[in-house]
């Protein structure tokens, strides 16, 4: 079964989701739910509204300053490919307040020239702010980069974890 909820953060409204693995699904407000419960139910399980109060206190503490990494059981099914997974767990190891280049996050997931399909898999990140995206950026730094749930969020995001410091 998947379970499904949202709840209120300072950046809006977040769709959660959570199957017997973990959490599958973290979605920004303006992502339809009806598309969102559809993605889930490909996962071949029940889908149904539910509890999610761990992932919603984990979520208020790193809002409040109080949590620097998320301890919550992850479910990755929703990732489609090897090479987006190992993106995404590559950029699970960029600590809170420091930033990495998307060529150093394709290089740690294996492929050195890989920075544009290493942006792509992190545009598809199925679990934002746990699975901290927002944490890369160009490596040029003009600009911090696109995001998914905004640039404006990633902004606000960056700005909450003091991030200064990139990672070559």
């Amino acid at each position: 079964m998947v379970t499904y909820a949202t709840t209120e953060s300072p950046l809006g409204t977040l769709f959660l989701a959570r199957s017997a693995k973990g959490l599958v699904r973290l979605a920004f407000g303006e992502e339809d739910t009806s598309d969102l419960r559809d993605e889930l139910a490909t996962l071949g399980e029940e889908v149904t509204p539910g509890d999610l109060s761990a992932e919603r206190q984990q979520l208020d503490e790193y809002f409040a300053g109080t949590r620097t990494r998320f301890t919550l059981p992850l479910d990755l099914s929703l990732i489609p490919t090897d090479f987006s997974r190992r993106v995404l767990e590559a950029t699970t190891q960029i600590p809170y307040g420091s930033v990495a280049t998307y060529g150093r996050v394709a290089e740690l997931a294996g492929s050195p020239r890989g920075a544009r399909p290493a942006g792509n898999a992190l545009h598809s990140n199925p679990v934002a702010l746990v699975i901290p995206c927002h944490r890369v950026l160009p490596a040029d730094r003009s600009t911090i980069g696109g995001y998914a749930g905004r640039e404006d969020r990633k902004a606000w995001l960056l700005a909450l974890e003091g991030s200064l410091d990139v990672q070559d």
